[in-house]
């Protein structure tokens, strides 16, 4: 059966998706109204087969990660999400097979971020395949969280759970690492799992709209990303790495092999919260986060100087962590 053309493959597999505004993906754009009273927050980020996921990873979950990595931007502005544009860039040798799989996923990622599938593209790529989304989520007015507002003496919090990802990524590839033989079959999944499968931190948009004096999302590696988060302004900062929230899957696997402490606190794909709290605001923070269900975990403070953050053990040596985040370059 010959492949559909671009009108027959929108179609077949996005229109079903369409959000109101869009008007089945019939036209050439879509409108979205603010709600009464707010902003519209925008971001865009796309992710490259062979760079930032594997060509044979299944394709519903490559939708999923393009969804969730912008829908953890707007998380972390305090963004409530609302609708995407989809572009889509595919090689030659496409299937109709996974074009399925990715719209099943797209569609399950949209239910569960509440998001509308608003318009986009989709073209032939000269090379890999390149999935970008456009997530626009709103705020209330003036609401927004910035990342480079941090001051000195703010705590520094993450969510969730730190280095999943990163470990999961080194499961994924060829001729996994010895420390996976004392990992079962359970901690094995759960890793691949959160390279896969982002989790944005939605529910606590309200709760860093109302706490953080700045925030932005781990994509890159924690300690990469902090550095940018407190660039400029004679801004750093201690982190006691005895403190970094880790799974039972990543606590296992670094009690084997105690080196993976920098893959955890530099490698990308956690989409988890990092965020700077004012001392008196802490304890509040942290109550509210918990009974959202995705807790906040304080793990150093902001300090004055111009130096990169710096990294303490348990028993107080300094830490080098070598290279900071992942280089999309």
């Amino acid at each position: 059966m010959a492949r559909p053309d671009e009108d027959g493959l929108i179609a077949r597999y996005f229109a079903p998706l369409a959000g109101p505004g869009a008007d089945g993906l019939r036209d050439d754009a879509a409108t979205l109204s603010p709600s009464p009273g707010c902003d519209l927050v925008l971001t865009t980020d796309a992710i490259v087969a062979g760079v930032h996921y594997f060509p044979d990873d299944p394709p519903g979950s490559i939708a999923r990660k393009a969804l969730g990595v912008n829908v953890s931007d707007l998380a972390a502005k305090g963004a409530r999400p609302r609708g995407i544009l989809l572009t889509l860039a595919l090689p030659d040798d496409w299937t109709e097979d996974w074009l399925a799989g990715f719209a099943a996923g797209l569609a399950d990622g949209l239910s569960e971020f509440g998001l509308d599938l608003l318009g986009g593209d989709t073209v032939r790529a000269a090379g890999p395949a390149l999935i970008g989304v456009t997530a626009i989520g709103e705020v209330p007015a003036g609401g927004i969280v910035r990342r480079g507002t941090a001051q000195v003496g703010d705590r520094i919090c993450v969510s969730g759970t730190i280095g999943d990802a990163a470990l999961g990524l080194l499961l994924r590839r060829p001729n996994g690492p010895g420390w996976a033989g004392a990992l079962d079959a359970a901690d094995h999944d759960a890793l691949i799992d959160r390279y896969w499968h982002p989790r944005p931190r939605i529910g606590l948009a309200p709760v860093l709209r109302r706490y953080a004096r700045a925030a932005m999302d781990v994509s890159d590696g924690l300690a990469g990303d902090l550095a940018k988060m407190l660039k400029g302004e004679g801004r750093s900062a201690a982190i006691d790495l005895a403190r970094l929230p880790l799974s039972p899957a990543a606590a296992r696997a670094l009690a084997q092999e105690p080196a993976l402490l920098t893959p955890i606190a530099t490698g990308g794909d956690d989409y988890e919260i990092l965020c700077a709290v004012a001392p008196a605001n802490l304890n509040a923070c942290l109550a509210a986060a918990g009974a959202t269900g995705t807790p906040l975990t304080c793990i150093g403070t902001v300090t004055a100087g111009s130096a990169s953050p710096s990294f303490r053990e348990a028993d107080g040596t300094p830490r080098v962590l070598g290279t900071g985040s992942f280089s999309h370059f």
